[in-house]
């Protein structure tokens, strides 16, 4: 773990001089001289180390008056690792912003839905503020619609957050030492999209990243009508604060592209925010594999397929109902209870790319469906609609702002929550990279097969040595089965 990695000067200065892409996102570098920030991977000649600065986040540094450098684009790094292997205030506040909620509820939205107030948030964030940070998320938008599409540059400052036009020229300018105009015309006249209204975007992420479980288990899982596995992406539909969008997703070897479509465009930085974390894209897979690969047992298989990401969802109250839905039945069965409930409840939405045709139900509409509608035992239907009645109502809130231990005793305490589904939604949905499943049934014959302990008690007590990224384990021990999850689908 790398926890405040950028007060740790010898560190930062040996990453910038080997230009070590694997901390990219964990420090900034910012040159005194230049008054320029960069990436530690930066290509150009790095400065000396007494010209050399390190803050946390690229807002922190365009707070204290550095401009992003035009050759390695810094703002465009993956994401810090610290924010989705954490669950203190820092890291929730970190993932709430990263998911848009200081641009739609401000400063006093953010404070309450961590429970704290403005003041205590403010302190705790590391080198920059929240409006800082939610500045240099607003900034990145722009840029990201700037160099992507061809909307006029009044539409992009709506849809990226700024208030007005003067402050969206004001921002870029300062962030990126170029003028919106001057951003367009740096790209190539090619970029504009082939289909209008879709976005194509890059997401980056640390190498190496297998793609095999992580699209596998999307596409083998996926409910008809919300997701779907067409050409070579994996696709589904997004709920987001102002609309709907729809997003299909393929791995290459450097990035993931994305091509995004939203019936409003302000929801761009959270689907974007959503669809790096549903495929993990900020782990630290080198920080992963070290670790795991001390035990002699998952050495040859972290050896044979290293960089495995945990596949998460872009929506954690959908997740849960999933979650239920699956229990002791099959993959095929768990698909087919969903796409019943999406058939009958889910929104329609128009995909002219695809065969995508709903958004998943929310929570208030399957809490005010016919219990005896469903096609389950009278035991699980009873888990079902207390668990839609409690995120219907508020008083189950399962959301990236999430405290992992408070959200786990309030799954355990509602009827039919075992281990098993508490900690599937806690690897899955609340992002928790130690979440571990010791019951379940693929994760006990791998382990057998393995010579590793069977049992939840001796099997737990192993995996010790595997922490904080038993999550990770998991998918390293599913990887042993023949299941559907496990491959890339062709």
């Amino acid at each position: 773990m790398r926890n405040g990695m950028h007060t740790d000067m010898e560190r930062c200065v040996r990453a910038v001089q080997s230009k070590d892409a694997r901390f990219d996102g964990w420090f900034f570098t910012a040159v005194l001289t230049t008054r320029i920030y960069c990436r530690p991977s930066c290509p150009v000649v790095p400065p000396k180390p007494e010209n050399m600065t390190f803050y946390p986040s690229a807002a922190a540094c365009q707070q204290a008056g550095f401009r992003a450098c035009k050759r390695c684009r810094p703002d465009t790094s993956p994401g810090s690792p610290e924010w989705n292997q954490r669950a203190d205030l820092v890291a929730r506040a970190m993932r709430l912003i990263g998911d848009g909620v200081v641009d739609r509820e401000g400063v006093p939205g953010l404070a309450g839905r961590l429970g704290y107030s403005i003041r205590q948030v403010e302190r705790q964030l590391l080198g920059a503020g929240p409006l800082a940070l939610a500045r240099a998320q607003r900034a990145q938008t722009a840029r990201l619609l700037i160099e992507t599409t061809t909307l006029p540059m009044a539409e992009i400052a709506f849809a990226a957050g700024f208030s007005s036009i003067r402050t969206f020229n004001d921002t870029v300018r300062e962030v990126f030492a170029l003028a919106p105009s001057e951003l367009r015309d740096r790209v190539p006249k090619k970029r504009a999209p082939a289909t209008p209204g879709v976005l194509s975007l890059r997401l980056p992420f640390r190498a190496p990243l297998n793609p095999d479980n992580l699209f596998g288990h999307l596409a083998a899982t996926a409910v008809p009508g919300v997701e779907e596995w067409r050409d070579g992406a994996y696709r589904r539909t997004l709920r987001l604060p102002y609309g709907h969008g729809i997003v299909g997703l393929t791995p290459h070897v450097d990035h993931i592209a994305c091509r995004l479509t939203l019936s409003d465009l302000r929801d761009l930085p959270v689907a974007i925010s959503r669809c790096r974390r549903m495929l993990d894209l900020d782990a630290d897979p080198v920080a992963v594999d070290d670790q795991l690969r001390t035990d002699p047992v998952l050495a040859p298989l972290v050896a044979k397929a290293p960089g495995r990401r945990v596949p998460r969802t872009v929506d954690e109250a959908e997740f849960a109902v999933r979650a239920v839905l699956g229990q002791q039945v099959s993959t095929a069965a768990a698909r087919t209870h969903a796409a019943r409930l999406v058939t009958a409840h889910g929104e329609p939405v128009e995909d002219p790319e695809g065969g995508l045709t709903h958004l998943f139900p929310s929570p208030q509409a399957l809490a005010a469906l016919d219990p005896s509608s469903l096609a389950m035992p009278s035991t699980r239907r009873t888990t079902f609609t207390t668990l839609v009645r409690q995120l219907a109502d508020g008083s189950l809130h399962l959301g990236v702002e999430s405290d992992w231990a408070e959200a786990r005793a309030r799954l355990l305490a509602l009827p039919g929550f075992g281990p098993w589904t508490v900690d599937v939604i806690g690897m899955r949905a609340l992002g928790d990279p130690d979440a571990f499943l010791p019951t379940d049934l693929g994760i006990r014959r791998a382990a057998q097969e393995l010579g590793l302990p069977s049992t939840p008690a001796a099997l737990t007590a192993r995996a010790a040595a595997w922490r904080p990224w038993r999550a990770y384990a998991v998918q390293y021990l599913w990887a042993t089965d023949s299941h559907p999850i496990n491959f890339l689908p062709v």
